[in-house]
């Protein structure tokens, strides 16, 4: 995926009541499950499907990293549909978005003002319409570029113009060089 849809995916997996199950064996028995069948999950995870049977009867106890990897990112997209959806709908209307990053920001504002990039490490609570705007966006397959652009709107307004008490003619903040970024529901 990518450092946006990533950080927002972390963020509701912090909502889970139970652990997703850590071993291939209970992981693939989840997946044929989800799926409806050993041969939808080989399909999925480009194994044959003898394999997926013989991870299902334990027979077969360690994948190969690649397969792991593959294995644990499918699981998790799955795991708790309704906890995660519930975590994302309390966050676009009452709960709002926390984020914390280390970039470079800067804004575009009329002649002297210090609009001049440097280094931020910020942490903001961002207003529910932009958790909304996040989710909604990363649901319809929005690049990282976009969920870039809605989360340095949702700064502009917080951070930089303190929901409207300053920086009114502030035009355009730019938010780039991300070393770290993580959200919080």
């Amino acid at each position: 995926m990518s450092l946006f849809g990533d950080g927002l995916e972390k963020a509701v997996q912090k909502a889970f009541t139970r652990p997703a199950p850590k071993n291939a064996g209970p992981q693939m028995r989840y997946l044929v499950k989800q799926l409806g069948g050993t041969k939808a999950v080989a399909q999925m995870l480009r194994i044959s499907q003898r394999t997926v049977e013989r991870y299902v009867k334990d027979q077969i106890k360690k994948p190969r990293a690649d397969l792991a990897a593959r294995l644990e990112r499918e699981v998790k997209a799955r795991w708790q549909p309704q906890i995660r959806a519930k975590a994302r709908a309390k966050a676009a209307s009452t709960g709002g978005i926390v984020i914390d990053t280390r970039a470079r920001m800067g804004y575009t504002a009329p002649i002297g003002s210090t609009d001049q990039d440097r280094i931020r490490h910020l942490t903001v609570a961002l207003p529910p319409v932009y958790a909304a705007r996040l989710f909604d966006a990363q649901e319809a397959g929005a690049s990282d570029a976009e969920l870039q652009e809605i989360a340095a709107e949702g700064l502009k307004e917080v951070y930089f113009q303190d929901g409207g008490r300053r920086a009114g003619s502030l035009e355009e903040v730019r938010f780039t060089d991300i070393e770290h970024l993580e959200f919080d529901l």
